[in-house]
């Protein structure tokens, strides 16, 4: 890596460079030179020479997808463009091509935008991030050529969920964003009935993260409906609302673990911040556990050494179905969700979740003073809690039912605080405590500058 492209990346407030992808504030700290740069080191990674595009319905995503098809062709890549689609749809075509890329910040706010990489289907690791980084030499050759395609996706993601009985009524809120057309879809021809609120792209009256916004809207129209879905901008995060209430992110993936269960499945891979509820519940029915640190690739990448068959990130409403897609998948999570509305195996995971109390919350800090914030905040820690868990972040184990995490964001310019307890008055106090512990270890890092 160079130590001129280190200082530029340093230089950036809220530029957010991970496995998560590229993301920054379009204009700001991420321009059209950090795309360019990005695609034509990431060209280095395509083998196939082929890759799928596709975009979210952000303000800036139209023009940075022309200039990442641009950079792409001009190293050899031939594109496949699918337009405004969500990030599942593109992870699935991205194995028939071998490449994949999405213009998209996820969750983040309106103004920010970015990239996601796929490369065999599975987003990029550590290995082909730090390749990324590097200085790339590069010779004139063949330019690449570009072509609109149709997705598959639908029709696939239909036979492996099969029709759902009863014609559900689905509430669905796909917050302006790239699942208008696809999320509907599916639910109707599995055989739902789908009411449709913030479905017009670019267009809606909530945030774009459905984890953090209150889903007013949903929660109204859901009184009348079955169940109720809220999608983020790219469609791979998807929360619950039964019966006019928010479920927590972690119930998503709670509800797509026990469908793998009655599936057959019993090797599953959860992020270290996911809910020790789901973990109980998937051994009381006799499956097996591995932990991984958070961030869709890292659960991925264990689930391929494992060769476990299911999991996901109870943080963000990812459920993670790798025969199908090696992402998390709102779509398709959406689908067996609703194919499991009205059973025993719906109620069972929702009232054992229920005993258990997640708080999440976020500390707007300067991604330079991360690092030594977390140092500083690991010995006050370690002093404080007897058991300790450091493969991402620092986790403290209170005891069987309560824990707390602390851990830099890899999307965001925040520190997030994550705990959980089956006593509300025990979750209320840990998270007042570990929260001061880390505004005050911040800072400790600000006055020293030593980063």
């Amino acid at each position: 890596m160079s130590s001129e492209f280190i200082k530029s990346l340093c230089a950036f407030d809220t530029l957010k460079v991970s496995i998560s992808g590229v993301r920054g504030i379009f204009t700001d700290d991420l321009n059209l030179k950090d795309i360019i740069h990005f695609c034509r080191n990431f060209s280095h990674l395509i083998k196939s020479k082929k890759c799928v595009l596709a975009r979210d319905t952000r303000p800036s995503s139209e023009i940075l997808s022309q200039v990442a098809s641009a950079s792409l062709m001009e190293r050899g890549i031939s594109v496949y463009n699918l337009g405004i689609a969500p990030t599942p749809v593109a992870f699935r075509e991205a194995r028939k091509y071998g490449g994949g890329l999405i213009v998209t910040s996820s969750h983040n706010p309106l103004e920010w935008n970015g990239l996601k990489f796929i490369i065999g289907g599975r987003g990029i690791n550590e290995a082909e991030l730090e390749h990324m980084l590097e200085e790339k030499r590069f010779s004139n050759g063949k330019i690449g050529s570009e072509s609109e395609i149709d997705s598959t996706y639908v029709s696939e993601a239909t036979k492996l969920i099969g029709n759902v009985h009863g014609k559900p009524e689905i509430a669905l809120d796909v917050g302006g964003g790239a699942a208008f057309q696809v999320a509907p879809m599916l639910l109707e021809k599995i055989g739902c009935k789908v009411k449709k609120i913030n479905h017009t792209p670019g267009k809606s009256l909530r945030g774009p993260d459905p984890t953090s916004d209150r889903l007013s809207g949903l929660t109204r129209l859901s009184k009348n409906a079955d169940i109720g879905f809220a999608f983020d901008l790219d469609g791979d995060r998807l929360v619950v609302v039964k019966d006019g209430k928010k479920q927590s992110p972690d119930a998503t993936l709670g509800l797509g673990v026990a469908k793998a269960l009655e599936i057959g499945y019993k090797k599953f891979v959860l992020s270290t911040d996911t809910s020790v509820s789901i973990e109980k519940f998937i051994k009381n029915e006799g499956g097996r556990v591995k932990r991984s640190r958070v961030g869709e690739a890292n659960v991925v990448d264990l689930m391929l050494k494992t060769n476990s068959q299911a999991g996901g990130e109870g943080s963000s409403g990812g459920f993670i179905l790798p025969k199908f897609n090696m992402c998390r998948d709102g779509l398709l999570t959406s689908g067996l969700i609703a194919s499991m509305v009205g059973t025993k195996n719906f109620t069972d995971i929702i009232k054992f979740m229920e005993g258990y109390i997640q708080k999440r919350s976020k500390i707007n800090a300067d991604s330079r003073f991360h690092k030594k914030t977390i140092e500083i905040l690991a010995k006050k820690m370690e002093k404080k809690f007897s058991q300790i868990i450091t493969i991402d972040g620092i986790k403290a184990v209170i005891d069987e039912d309560s824990w707390v995490l602390v851990r830099q964001s890899n999307t965001e310019h925040s520190i997030r605080v994550s705990a959980e307890s089956n006593n509300f008055k025990k979750i209320k106090e840990i998270e007042n405590q570990i929260t001061k512990m880390v505004t005050k270890s911040y800072e400790e890092a600000r006055r020293n500058r030593n980063y």
